[in-house]
């Protein structure tokens, strides 16, 4: 499509409007560089989380974690008992999982800081960790079963938790109800 003529008026109006105007000197012209992102400090994250892995104990046992036969049940004190009560009813919806099948329990305890950690910041207040029953392990033994659970007690954030029901897990995995921001 054609360029319309110039109007003679705009050029008129244009030129008027700039025949003081001078070029800038090289040495004037205000250069707009592009800020280099600060950089990311990957080994001090790597080494914050491993700290925060670090202070969960694997040899931590509370004398007032509840227990019915192989069931895991624990609230933490100061709470009314029907919390655990609605927990293991279900009535709890769960928001988000974390499933640790075929971790070693170094790698398992990483992920269940980082996981707690971003529950809290997305205001999660129930959620599922699927630990499995250990039927992979040596001695088909669950070792992430009972370190998990001595983990979440030592957690603040943790207010209870119990034995996930047959269609959320069952003895696989612990539905957790974690306190509000």
């Amino acid at each position: 499509m054609p360029t319309p003529p110039e109007d003679d008026n705009d050029t008129r109006l244009f030129r008027e409007a700039t025949k003081d105007a001078r070029p800038l000197k090289p040495t004037e012209r205000v250069v707009h560089a592009a800020k280099k992102p600060k950089p990311v400090p990957h080994k001090l994250i790597e080494d914050e989380s491993r700290a925060l892995a670090d202070t969960l104990s694997d040899h931590y046992i509370p004398a007032h974690e509840l227990e019915s036969g192989e069931e895991a049940l624990y609230l933490r004190d100061g709470h009314s008992p029907s919390i655990l009560r609605d927990l293991r009813r279900g009535k709890w919806t769960i928001h988000e999982q974390l499933d640790l099948h075929g971790l070693y329990a170094e790698e398992a305890r990483v992920y269940v800081v980082q996981f707690l950690a971003e529950c809290r910041k997305r205001g999660a207040r129930c959620v599922r960790i699927i630990h499995g029953k250990g039927l992979g392990s040596k001695n088909r033994e669950p070792v992430l079963k009972h370190k998990l659970r001595s983990w979440l007690m030592q957690r603040d954030e943790v207010i209870a938790y119990c034995q996930a029901r047959e269609v959320d897990g069952g003895a696989g995995a612990l539905v957790v109800l974690l306190k509000v921001r």
